[in-house]
């Protein structure tokens, strides 16, 4: 059996340990536009579910252009040195999903996991689930511990624990 290298379990960890992340899209003039969104790791797709409204700038963005970057980081701790909080940022694909279909309802059976309080959002018509397609990840787990991770590395990270 072989051992997974503990910078992927550290990223495991904070993926599933985080629950909001900062969103960059393009917008519209091409500018760069961040948001936060609350997101959810589906370890059987290997991907990352958000839930967003029609109404958001940052959904008309991933529309138009589905390369998308997400942050997701520790949080602060007052007193704290902040250069070494354990982050990733992720390099990704949107595909906003159809409403009622078998994707869309295993993304929310996903996000519903991790947000049982967003229930009644995803009865909203305005709502759709959208799957991000993880393709790169730089990940920082502390002063002197980056990397760069390939695709199979991130496909690990975002599976199940062994």
């Amino acid at each position: 059996m072989a051992t997974e290298h503990r910078l992927t379990s550290a990223l495991r960890d904070l993926l599933n340990q985080q629950r909001n992340a900062a969103l960059g899209t393009v917008g519209p003039s091409g500018a760069p536009f961040v948001s936060l969104v609350p997101y959810a790791v589906d370890t059987r797709q290997r991907c990352l579910v958000i839930h967003v409204s029609a109404l958001a700038s940052h959904t008309g963005n991933l529309q138009r252009e589905p390369r998308v970057s997400m942050l997701v980081s520790e949080s602060a701790v007052e007193g704290e040195p902040v250069h070494a909080l354990p982050r990733a940022s992720l390099e990704a694909t949107a595909e906003l999903l159809a409403p009622h279909t078998h994707e869309a309802l295993a993304c929310q059976t996903v996000y519903l996991l991790r947000f049982p309080e967003a229930a009644l959002m995803t009865e909203l018509s305005d709502f759709r689930f959208v799957r991000l397609q993880v393709h790169a990840v730089r990940q920082v787990a502390g002063f002197g511990a980056a990397r760069s991770l390939d695709r199979e590395e991130v496909r690990t990270a975002l599976g199940p624990a062994p």
